[in-house]
């Protein structure tokens, strides 16, 4: 289904499990909603998976993640990852996933971004969300990496991530992904 080529791609992606705020009340997500999306655009292109993962871990409560995250924002903190892509440079297209935090990406996926340099490659930003869309992330990311080439990004509202198939497709045939 993919007319990737010999294009090497890279789904990185930020996701949290657990206690998460879906449809207005708090639920315990077995597996995150950013990963569920990672999953699907893996399944439909064939890219590799990194999972952006903080070497300092959230708290369980999401009150309590909420309230570290717009910590993290306000002091413009970039929180240390435990893993990093060990063969950046083969990647020529990266789709960079995470839920909408405080109006944009969570502050790990501004340490993921500094850490490479993403000059001439291409960057699809998807994310998750409960009614912000994506925020001001593109405009983040825009600023973080001025010397990539930055496609229009998905948002998928987290309660309906499940059924969000078609309209990922729907994305990725509109923004040249596949056909």
């Amino acid at each position: 289904m993919s007319n990737l080529n010999e294009e090497k791609c890279l789904i990185a992606y930020f996701s949290r499990e657990g206690n998460n705020y879906v449809s207005g009340k708090i639920v315990n997500l077995p597996v995150g909603n950013t990963k569920v999306v990672a999953d699907m655009i893996r399944e439909m292109t064939g890219c590799d998976l990194f999972r952006i993962v903080t070497v300092k871990s959230y708290p369980k409560d999401y009150s309590a993640t909420t309230n570290v995250a717009k910590k993290e924002l306000n002091n413009n903190a970039r929180p240390e990852l435990s893993s990093h892509v060990e063969n950046m440079d083969s990647y020529n297209l990266i789709f960079l996933g995470y839920p909408n935090w405080w109006g944009t990406m969570p502050m790990p996926v501004f340490t993921f971004l500094e850490e490479y340099d993403l000059s001439g490659k291409t960057i699809v930003p998807f994310c998750t969300h409960e009614g912000s869309g994506l925020g001001r992330s593109e405009k983040d990311i825009a600023k973080l990496c001025p010397k990539a080439t930055l496609l229009k990004g998905l948002a998928v509202h987290g309660s309906r991530v499940s059924a969000a198939k078609k309209d990922i497709v729907d994305w990725l045939s509109n923004i040249g992904i596949v056909s």
